[in-house]
């Protein structure tokens, strides 16, 4: 079998295994999130908390409620970082500086997992564990909670009540992560993961010489770092590590667990909202748009610009020769359109039209399919902007779902679509006019544009993978990028609880003979277009100066 069958079979293996699960995750979901019985552990954790968990709040009151549970984990995690010197022999290792400590609560809170340190040596255990890993659970619960939120908002009707965050973050926690985390860390342990509690360990090499190698708990982490669309790997070489990706069908299993949440979660819209073709209408856009990224990136991979990969068939620096171009290609659109930042190759080192396309799927949004909860909320977002649009085209009231999209509602979705790129392009701004920051770029002219493009959207979209090509350890840019993250994290979900709110007051209108049906293929182009324009009129002259210049050149 030619190296591009094997690539086919590997995607259209994972298009069947995702079709298959959608359902019943998407059915299980839904069920988890409006049943009215709490387990027996489940009052236990209200008890102690203090919990009244058949109390719904209001919108505002529900964001109170995220936002301090996040405020409180930036300060818990950066505290940690801060006194891991201290633990225990062989788990203590130096103290992370302030700035560095700041950027990492920062960005595991936010489901970024951007990492500006080497875990393996700058991190113990203890904070791997303890810190870092119970981030990944409780950050992806966040996402999730606030995207079901918003779901009610269409659902419900004369009511200015949403849910309950804590019960949605704890049945999140205990019924969903956590569950199949157990599950699939037992996989990964039996592929060949690394899963101890080991130092390191100095060995003897058949050439006569000696290595140190890291033992850890690698394979718990590893499965929550791609269920939780996290990304932030216990190694510096993240999922290209063999401790952390031994094999073809672990990498397979990795991609599988990224977009498994996020593409049954439309099959969990369909259900609560009591129309499930709404939720096929919507995964049918995620579909489309990470299919045709797919063909494009590893398209451009192929291409070869450059003596040596034009000599060996497609562009092979930076990636694992046990997961071939193909595979990987495949690994980074994934990582780049859920808010994962995993990877298994390095996207510094992909051709410029490549690297072009890692960009361009982080700045969609990571709305095909999205981390997990973020995804959806984003892509229902747009959905409330292309009804807008569909609205002003035939000159009525737009109508989504059987509510009308006022001023207010506009507004709230308007401000969303405006703040990542704000974020993005302005960090990128700032950055490009400061000349110490300007020396941190590694690569002069176009693709150092690119990594520090790059760096701001992956931040900004709550993503966490890099290119490798820039010097981002410093004090200016572990502050400029966590305030980003936080920024890129928290203002979206204002706006989304936001309209959430809006939605569930209003009377539900009746369908008319001028109500837009949106669980059509019509839906589906118009929301696919406006996904696309959107980010074509906004990123397009930064795309312009930078990666898609240096492919121009090439």
């Amino acid at each position: 079998m030619t190296d591009a069958w094997a690539g086919v079979v590997f995607v259209g293996t994972l298009v069947v295994a995702l079709a298959l699960v959608h359902k019943p995750l998407g059915d299980y979901l839904a069920r988890v999130l409006t049943g009215a019985k709490h387990l027996r552990v489940e009052r236990g954790v209200y008890r102690a908390s203090g919990i009244d968990a058949d109390a719904d709040q209001t919108w505002s009151t529900y964001l109170r409620s995220v936002l301090a549970f996040s405020v409180v984990g930036v300060v818990f995690l950066y505290a940690f970082l801060r006194v891991q010197q201290h633990f225990w022999p062989p788990y203590a290792v130096p103290q992370m500086t302030a700035d560095q400590s700041f950027n990492t609560a920062a960005s595991f809170v936010t489901n970024t997992n951007w990492q500006s340190y080497s875990g393996e040596n700058a991190l113990g255990y203890v904070v791997q564990m303890a810190g870092l890993a119970v981030q990944n659970f409780v950050s992806a619960a966040v996402g999730i909670a606030v995207a079901i939120a918003l779901v009610r908002g269409f659902a419900r009707s004369r009511t200015d009540r949403l849910g309950n965050f804590w019960v949605d973050l704890t049945r999140i926690s205990l019924r969903v992560l956590l569950p199949i985390a157990i599950l699939f860390a037992i996989v990964f342990v039996g592929a060949g993961m690394i899963q101890n509690l080991h130092d390191y360990q100095t060995v003897h090499t058949i050439a006569g010489g000696t290595q140190t190698i890291t033992g850890g708990p690698f394979a718990s982490q590893e499965v929550i770092k791609e269920l939780g669309t996290n990304g932030g790997g216990p190694m510096n070489a993240n999922s290209a590590h063999p401790f952390e990706n031994p094999t073809t069908w672990t990498n397979w299993l990795e991609i599988f667990l990224l977009l498994v949440i996020s593409f049954s979660l439309p099959r969990t819209f369909g259900r609560i909202v009591g129309d499930k073709r709404q939720g096929y209408a919507i995964v049918a856009v995620m579909a489309l748009l990470a299919i045709t990224s797919v063909v494009l990136l590893t398209t451009f991979q192929g291409m070869h610009h450059g003596t040596v990969p034009t000599a060996v068939g497609s562009a092979t620096e930076g990636t694992e020769q046990r997961f071939g171009v193909a595979d990987s290609g495949v690994f980074a659109t994934a990582t780049t359109l859920t808010s994962t930042g995993a990877v298994d190759s390095f996207h510094d080192s992909y051709t410029s039209l490549g690297g072009t396309m890692t960009i361009l799927n982080m700045a969609l949004g990571e709305i095909a399919p999205g981390g997990t909860g973020s995804g959806l909320y984003g892509m229902l977002v747009l959905a409330v902007l292309t009804v807008f649009v569909a609205g002003l085209m035939v000159g009525r009231t737009p109508e989504y779902l059987g509510k009308k999209l006022g001023g207010r509602e506009v507004k709230f979705a308007s401000l969303y679509l405006l703040t990542t790129p704000a974020l993005v392009l302005g960090g990128t701004a700032l950055a490009m006019a400061l000349p110490g920051e300007r020396a941190g770029m590694l690569n002069a002219g176009p693709h150092g544009l690119s990594e520090v493009l790059y760096s701001f959207t992956s931040a900004a979209n709550n993503n966490g993978s890099a290119f490798a090509g820039i010097s981002v350890n410093t004090a200016w840019y572990n502050y400029a990028l966590g305030i980003v993250m936080l920024l890129g994290r928290f203002l979206p979900i204002i706006f989304v609880l936001g309209l959430a709110g809006s939605l569930a007051r209003q009377q539900p209108v009746p369908v008319s003979d001028g109500t837009l049906p949106t669980h059509r293929g019509l839906f589906v182009g118009m929301l696919t277009g406006v996904t696309v324009i959107v980010v074509a009129l906004t990123y397009f002259p930064a795309l312009a100066l930078g990666p898609l210049a240096e492919g121009l050149h090439s």
